[in-house]
């Protein structure tokens, strides 16, 4: 797939003089990888919008990860939400379709991770007691033909969080290659994580910033096909 300044440009969900967000499409790394491919690193210059300074990323999503993706637009913003960001303050919402379904319509995931090898160039992560402890809370939107949407609310911020938590208590995001195998690809050939709400406490004294993302194609023609109401549309 092929990007350019400004199909990312379309994607804009907000911005003013410190902070951006976008809609980070499919297929996109944030940062150049051992496997190459296009980056959003050699679009940023095209995202300072007149800004004086291009912007800099606030936080990551997976190459296959959609949806509201931070930035900031200067060195003071970038501070700020790097320590918003840090400190848990926060609040970030995801969708995700997984291969089977809670026991429970909601409740939380608490497991630590760890690193599945020492190797500094490897992602994969792991479930490990001696691992950085973890925390996701989960909540069952729907669910049809042996699939569940779910909507997932990182606690802590661990690399693969959410892929390693879905696939530890037995479902899978869908589309997974790494964590789901066959039994997720069988479901779709791309993964089904979506970055869909986000709230940041940017401005003292303000308003948390809250910023939504539009459903990708794939979720909404998945949605369809099971005869599940779009999240929040139907409300």
């Amino acid at each position: 797939m092929r990007f350019n300044a400004d199909d990312l440009a379309r994607r804009v969900l907000y911005r003013d003089a410190a902070v951006l967000v976008i809609d980070k499409p499919y297929g996109i790394a944030v940062h150049a990888g051992p496997k190459g491919g296009v980056t959003l690193d050699v679009f940023l210059p095209d995202l300072r919008f007149y800004a004086p300074e291009k912007p800099q990323l606030a936080h990551r999503l997976d190459r296959e990860t959609t949806g509201c993706l931070v930035f900031g637009r200067n060195q003071k913003a970038l501070r700020r939400l790097g320590a918003l960001f840090r400190d848990g303050l926060v609040k970030k919402t995801y969708y995700a379709f997984v291969c089977g379904r809670p026991t429970e319509a909601e409740g939380v995931i608490d497991l630590p991770l760890a690193r599945r090898s020492h190797d500094k160039r490897s992602w994969w992560m792991k479930v490990d007691p001696a691992g950085d402890a973890s925390l996701t809370r989960y909540r069952t939107l729907g669910q049809a033909d042996g699939l569940a949407l779910l909507a997932l609310s990182p606690e802590t911020g661990r690399t693969h969080q959410l892929r390693v938590h879905c696939a530890a208590m037995g479902w899978p995001i869908a589309g997974d290659r790494i964590y789901g195998g066959d039994r997720a690809m069988a479901v779709s050939p791309g993964l089904m994580l979506h970055a869909a709400r986000i709230e940041i406490p940017f401005y003292p004294g303000k308003p948390a910033l809250h910023i939504e993302a539009p459903l990708p194609d794939p979720f909404r023609q998945l949605l369809e096909s099971l005869r599940m109401a779009v999240p929040g549309e139907n409300a």
